[in-house]
């Protein structure tokens, strides 16, 4: 492992990793390194990462069994556990999620690997969740520890609402071709370092019990501290680089500020476990089996 330096990128959330060759097998101090170096800084950075889709998935197997691309939507050719995240496929994700919350058990982590970039804005944003959630007020915390929260795909964040022409309505079909709905906890403890972090995001539409305007009141107030400013990594990305993210414990969002440019990453992500709320309790299936995309992290 000689060699390895981690260098905070900001006080809350980030790092770049330098003095580890990622395209080639990780000897197990390496990988344990950068497994609690991802606990610590929730993102973590490399460039001149000298990968192809192979060497990217191999890398993030080293982190656990890998999920298919998508649910629903297709995956790079021959390739079916990589996701084409193409600006030229309307899947700019400007809008605040974490990968695939609709199901029962979400990725544990995101690799994003950048194949072609605008020569300006295009920007990945991460927020750590955990942050967020030690900066709530004590009656808010007490009020989002005891919530849940449904989280569907039949809201989708690449497409707009306002579909404004075929190819758009098509993509939104593909995209909720099968519904699904899970609930969560609000506040989810995470599995390998106990910290507690605000579970929500843009598949998160409704909280369980209230209305749906309610809900909207509820999930706004809590998503505004998970994107404050000082819980932000705001990621320029170069060629050659690649992004590993926790998403237990963070939200992320793709700024749309390039003029339409191509824009293009490939997203492999690792399976993870079934979320648990602070009393214990585990999420549950309200509809759809996306049994095809993920195992059940053991």
């Amino acid at each position: 492992m000689s060699g390895i330096e981690i260098r905070k990128v900001t006080a809350r959330i980030g790092a770049h990793v330098s003095g580890v060759d990622i395209s080639r097998p990780l000897d197990e101090e390496t990988a344990t390194a950068l497994r609690d170096a991802l606990n610590v800084h929730k993102a973590l950075v490399f460039s001149d990462v000298n990968l192809d889709d192979e060497g990217q998935q191999a890398f993030a197997r080293q982190f656990g069994e890998l999920t298919t691309a998508h649910p629903t939507v297709p995956a790079v050719d021959g390739a079916p556990n990589v996701l084409p995240v193409d600006s030229e496929e309307g899947r700019a994700a400007n809008n605040w999620h974490t990968d695939v919350t609709f199901v029962l058990n979400p990725p544990q982590a995101s690799t994003l690997r950048s194949l072609t970039i605008p020569p300006y804005g295009g920007e990945t944003l991460i927020a750590n969740s955990a942050a967020a959630y030690r900066n709530l007020p004590e009656p808010l915390r007490r009020l989002a520890d005891g919530l849940w929260a449904e989280h569907t795909n039949d809201y989708d964040y690449a497409v707009p609402e306002e579909t404004v022409d075929e190819e758009q309505a098509a993509r939104r079909a593909q995209f909720t071709s099968i519904k699904f709905r899970t609930a969560h906890p609000v506040v989810r403890v995470h599995p390998l370092t106990g910290e507690r972090g605000l579970f929500i995001g843009g598949f998160a539409q409704r909280i369980v019990g209230l209305s749906v305007s309610e809900s909207r009141k509820v999930l706004d107030l809590l998503q505004a501290y998970v994107t404050r400013p000082e819980n932000l990594l705001r990621h320029r990305w170069s060629e050659n680089q690649l992004v590993l993210f926790d998403n237990r414990i963070t939200q992320h969002y793709a700024v749309d500020n390039y003029d339409g440019l191509p824009r293009r990453l490939h997203r492999v992500t690792v399976a993870g476990d079934v979320p648990v709320g602070i009393e214990g309790k585990e999420s549950y299936s309200i509809e759809g089996d996306a049994s095809h995309y993920s195992a059940v992290a053991a």
